[in-house]
């Protein structure tokens, strides 16, 4: 789930650099994981990210993408936009939790699968400054 605010400084997302002992890590991305079995990708996609870095605001879904890097499973990635920027909780899957200009994302280290949706979502998390 990519959390975006739009700031005097422009729109920022809440990313997490992913710890060293979960996939890809080291590497940056959104919260976010496996469904459990009869759960919807938003509900998913809430309670991962709650998990991983606390209590979620209130939020708006923007939008959503889909990236399916195999026939028998995908990565479905929600942008919401948020109010303010919020405080976030990490847990153990987390090194560090820190919101970022959009403009630096493509700089950073991604997990694949981020780094494949990105330009996608990037698409979506710019349509807020227009929109907000």
């Amino acid at each position: 789930m990519v959390f975006v605010c739009v700031t005097d400084q422009g729109s920022m997302v809440l990313l997490q650099r992913r710890s060293l002992y979960s996939h890809d890590g080291g590497t940056w991305s959104c919260a976010g994981g496996a469904l459990d079995e009869l759960e919807d990708p938003l509900e998913g996609a809430l309670r991962e990210a709650w998990e991983e870095i606390g209590p979620i605001p209130t939020h708006r879904v923007v939008g959503s993408f889909v990236f399916q890097p195999a026939t028998d499973w995908a990565y479905t990635t929600f942008v919401v936009q948020v109010d303010e920027q919020f405080d976030t909780m990490p847990n153990f899957e987390s090194e560090e939790i820190t919101w970022i200009a959009i403009d630096s994302v493509p700089q950073l280290s991604l997990h694949r699968g981020f780094s494949a949706a990105w330009p996608h979502l990037a698409a979506l998390v710019q349509s807020v400054g227009i929109a907000g």
